[in-house]
C-alpha cells in the first residue's frame, strides 16, 4: 500500500508543476499583448510654405523664328523664374488693352529706345489676341510648370510662338527693332507637386 501511493502523490505533484508551468507562460504571453490607446486630442505640427510671384522676363536667346512686320505676328521670347520651394504650373496669361504697345529698342538688350518707334508714337506692336479689355484671360496651348526655387537661378526659357501682332500703321521706324511687349497683367497658375517643364520649350495661346 505505501508503494502505491508513492507512486499516486509523485503523479499529481508532476502534473501540478507542468499546469503552474503552463499557467505562468500564458500570463506572461497575455501581459505582451496589452492594447495601448492615444488620448484624445493627441497631434503634431506643421507649417505650409509662403506663396511668392512668379517673374517673366523678356530675353533675347533663344532667338525668335518667326519675326514681325505690318499686318504680320512674331514670336516672343520670355524667361519666367519661380522663387516658391514648390513647383508652379501656368496655365493661361492675362493680357492688357489691343492699345497697349510694345517700346522698340535698338538691340535685343534693351537698353537704348528706338526713335519714332515707341509706345506713345504709337508701334502698333501689341499681344496678339488681346482685346479692348484689360485682363482679357487667354489659356496656354500646353501648361508650364516652372521648377521649385532650384531653378530661380536657371529660370524656364519660353519662345511664345506668333503671340506678337504689329497693326499695318506700324511706322518704318520700326524696322528692324527689338521689343519689349507691355507688362502682363497676370496669369493664372497653381502651386503644387509637378514635373518640372523642360527648358527651352515652346507654347502659346491661339485666341
Amino acid at each position: 500500500m505505501k508503494s502505491r501511493f508513492v507512486k499516486i502523490s509523485t503523479r499529481i505533484k508532476v502534473l501540478s508543476a507542468v499546469a503552474g508551468i503552463v499557467l505562468a507562460g500564458a500570463g506572461a504571453y497575455a501581459a505582451t499583448n496589452w492594447v495601448v490607446g492615444v488620448s484624445a486630442g493627441s497631434s503634431g505640427q506643421s507649417q505650409s510654405a509662403t506663396i511668392s510671384n512668379l517673374s517673366i522676363t523678356a530675353v533675347s536667346s533663344p532667338s525668335p523664328t518667326n519675326l514681325l512686320y505690318p499686318g504680320g505676328t512674331g514670336d516672343v521670347v520670355v524667361t519666367i523664374s519661380n522663387p516658391n520651394p514648390y513647383p508652379v504650373t501656368i496655365t493661361a496669361v492675362q493680357l492688357p488693352t489691343n492699345t497697349t504697345y510694345a517700346t522698340g529698342y535698338t538691340t535685343s538688350a534693351l537698353t537704348t529706345t528706338q526713335t519714332g518707334c515707341l509706345a506713345a508714337t504709337p508701334s502698333a506692336v501689341a499681344w496678339n489676341f488681346a482685346t479692348g479689355t484689360s485682363g482679357s484671360s487667354h489659356t496656354l496651348t500646353t501648361p508650364l510648370t516652372v521648377g521649385a526655387s532650384g531653378q530661380a537661378n536657371n529660370p524656364l526659357a519660353v519662345t511664345l510662338t506668333n503671340d506678337a501682332s504689329m497693326g499695318s500703321t506700324s511706322p518704318s521706324a520700326c524696322a528692324n527693332t527689338f521689343f519689349s511687349l507691355p507688362a502682363l497683367t497676370g496669369v493664372t497658375a497653381t502651386g503644387g507637386a509637378a514635373t518640372s517643364t523642360t527648358t527651352p520649350a515652346t507654347d502659346a495661346w491661339t485666341s
